[in-house]
């Protein structure tokens, strides 16, 4: 990439090497963005004039399209991510001022009649087939993303979709950092220890530190998810449990402790009608259409017949649990009814004594240390390239770490930052996004974010086994992003994949943090250096499906009801939010909720995500992941022979070809989705049943 003069003075422009995090102050935003999209539109105008004076080639129009539009990403990367980790009112300010003018350039980009006729030119070139698979594939997906953002609109329909996208991007950002607000402004100081008993001594650390850091004895509660997660599963202050659900379900609403604060009830209104509206422009019946005309799965028909096959071997079992967990609340505390803030409470009293487990049992074991150190030999056991840490490197917060790839012949694959830690100001729940894609110049750079629990005074940060699943797998689509062959940045790693197919080595990945071969490598006691015990590493197998039909469900109820909503949605009558989520919640769901759950208020996936009309991509990718991991089940869990097909086929390809032709590459067929079933112990006996 050129570094401009000006990025001596904006670090944001110097987008060669590394961020330089530590120099990025707020003011630097709206400059930067300028000059990269000023810069942009000057040289898209060069390559559509070169393109239309002669016969066009990769070289000449692909090629410098695809380094523009790295540039551009590079920079807004930084920004994007330091809002996310780093919010703050002049970086929010500045990235919000941004968005407008990032969505205008987009949608001339991809409404650019010079550019799509270019594109359509360079497929129809005798020459076109000397393309590699990769080039070709982003040529192809261009021309579809081209009449997707409809290009072939007539002027005033164009500069009304023009106008949707600025204001969905808008939108989009203020419902997840209203969230981000709503989430922050809850806390709960205690000064009496009573009103903490059952807390784990990690979960009253965590309070005790959240506490200092305001000044402030005793503990401070929040709604960061390693503490609230410990109330919801521990406290035996049933006030407490009511207490702090109904300030998380109620996040950025109009009810509960900040009701119309930051209520997103109005955005998600509009957000809908918005889809509705842009997906008519272009030809479908409703967002829904739209949406899966990216992805694996053909129509909204398919999709729904998928949910509720999978509904149809969850829900008799959620009810037989549900059941019984309200039977034994009733014997254990005489509990006449069982509520939503009492589920997680009592299911992990029932799972201690029908177990032996609690997550607590297990937490000792999972020190971060060795954690990582595991995960990395899993890595180069399996996919061949060895995990090293880079020091020296500049980040934005002093629990951030660096690491490189480096390939059997010492080759740089990629690299990534790691920033494990639950802490203020940063926005809730896991993801990975990138920095930089493979390029023939520069490997690819992803940055690994979690909200895990935070090491204290007393201890290293000491994780549960959800949490460690959290950090295999968001590892996961960090190793689909970094060990791509692809040098061409729209389909190098997850770039282009199928939404639908994405979370396949996320997903897959999770499965090696059971099994013991790999145990071996992650679990050991802190204090003592004890590998995890047989007795409780069988305990922990044989807890593995616990009220694995209700968690089922649960992901049953969101995919549903995302689908419902942007396949549903009609102008006349509005998105029927409330409505829609009442009926799924009577089609699918067992858990109790209270009237003024307002779940969808904070349901950011869907609204400020990238999984509109596409939560149902979780379950789908599910039976691909859980399909993929039976071939090490069958091989051997660390086979080298089967992870190194796994890199080959799956891994390195990025979107060079369609997910399930990687798949099939990979596993011999089509996948099939008794897999899952039999992984979560759903199965039907004789039960044989192939995915769509």
């Amino acid at each position: 990439m050129a570094r401009p003069a000006a990025s001596l003075e904006n670090p944001l422009l110097a987008t060669d090497g590394l961020p330089a995090f530590s120099r990025v102050r707020p003011e630097h935003v709206e400059p930067a963005v300028d000059a990269v999209l000023a810069d942009n539109r000057a040289r898209l105008a060069e390559i559509t004039a070169a393109a239309t004076a002669g016969a066009p080639a990769w070289e000449a129009v692909g090629e410098p399209l695809e380094r523009m539009e790295e540039r551009l990403g590079r920079v807004w990367s930084v920004v994007r991510h330091l809002h996310a980790v780093r919010d703050s009112e002049p970086l929010r300010a500045a990235y919000n001022a941004c968005l407008p003018r990032l969505s205008d350039y987009h949608t001339e980009l991809a409404q650019n009649e010079d550019l799509y006729a270019a594109y359509r030119a360079l497929a129809q070139a005798p020459d076109f087939a000397r393309l590699d698979a990769a080039r070709r594939r982003a040529v192809e997906l261009a021309l579809r993303d081209f009449r997707l953002a409809g290009v072939e609109l007539p002027a005033a329909e164009k500069a009304r979709y023009r106008e949707i996208a600025r204001e969905r991007a808008e939108l989009e950002a203020r419902f997840e950092q209203n969230l981000l607000d709503a989430t922050q402004a809850w806390k709960r100081h205690v000064t009496d220890p009573a009103a903490l008993a059952g807390l784990p001594e990690t979960a009253l650390a965590m309070a005790r530190q959240a506490a200092e850091r305001e000044g402030l004895d005793g503990w401070l509660l929040n709604l960061e998810l390693p503490l609230y997660l410990a109330v919801m599963c521990h406290a035996r202050d049933r006030a407490l449990r009511r207490e702090a659900y109904e300030a998380y379900v109620t996040r950025a609403s109009d009810r509960g402790p900040f009701a119309g604060r930051w209520d997103n009830g109005p955005i998600m209104e509009r957000i809908l009608a918005l889809r509705h509206e842009q997906a008519r422009l272009l030809g479908f019946a409703n967002y829904a259409e739209y949406a899966l005309a990216t992805r694996m799965a053909r129509s909204v028909d398919e999709v729904r017949g998928f949910l509720e096959e999978l509904a149809r071997h969850a829900v008799p079992a959620a009810r037989r649990e549900l059941a019984e967990l309200e039977d034994f609340a009733r014997a254990r505390d005489g509990l006449e009814r069982l509520e939503a803030w009492d589920v997680a409470y009592y299911a992990e009293r029932l799972r201690e004594e029908r177990f032996g487990l609690s997550d607590e049992d297990l937490r000792p074991y999972f020190p971060v240390g060795r954690v990582l150190e595991g995960l990395f030999a899993l890595t180069e056991r399996l996919f061949g390239v060895r995990v090293r840490p880079r020091e020296g490197v500049d980040v934005w917060h002093p629990d951030v770490r660096f690491h490189e790839l480096v390939d059997e012949d010492g080759a740089v694959r990629g690299g990534f930052y790691l920033d494990l830690y639950a802490r203020p100001h940063k926005r809730g729940g896991a993801w990975m996004d990138e920095y930089r894609n493979r390029t023939p110049e520069d490997w690819p750079v992803a940055y690994l974010t979690c909200n895990l629990s935070p090491p204290t005074a007393e201890a290293p940060a000491l994780f549960t086994h959800e949490e460690v699943l959290t950090l295999f797998h968001e590892y996961g689509h960090g190793l689909h992003h970094m060990l791509t062959r692809v040098d061409c940045p729209s389909v190098a790693g997850i770039n282009g994949v199928e939404w639908d197919a994405v979370e396949l080595p996320s997903q897959f990945l999770e499965g090696f943090a059971w099994e013991r071969p790999v145990l071996d490598l992650i679990a050991r006691h802190w204090r003592t250096g004890e590998p995890l015990p047989d007795a409780l590493y069988r305990r922990m197998r044989a807890a593995r499906n616990f009220h694995a039909a209700m968690q089922t469900v649960r992901q049953l109820e969101f995919a549903l009801f995302d689908l419902r909503l942007h396949a549903e949605y009609d102008p006349a009558r509005g998105a029927r939010i409330a409505e829609i989520l009442e009926e799924v919640r009577r089609e699918v769901a067992v858990v109790p909720y209270p009237e003024w759950n307002r779940f969808a208020h904070g349901f950011s996936h869907i609204f400020a995500g990238g999984y509109a009309a596409g939560y149902y991509s979780y379950k789908w990718a599910e039976v691909l992941s859980a399909d993929a991991f039976e071939a090490f089940v069958e091989a051997g869990v660390l086979d080298r022979g089967t992870g190194l097909r796994f890199r080959r086929e799956v891994l390195e390809v990025g979107a060079s070809r369609p997910a399930m032709d990687s798949f099939v590459a990979f596993r011999g067929r089509r996948p099939e989705v008794r897999a899952l079933l039999r992984q979560t112990g759903l199965l039907p006996a004789g039960g044989e049943e192939a995915m769509p």
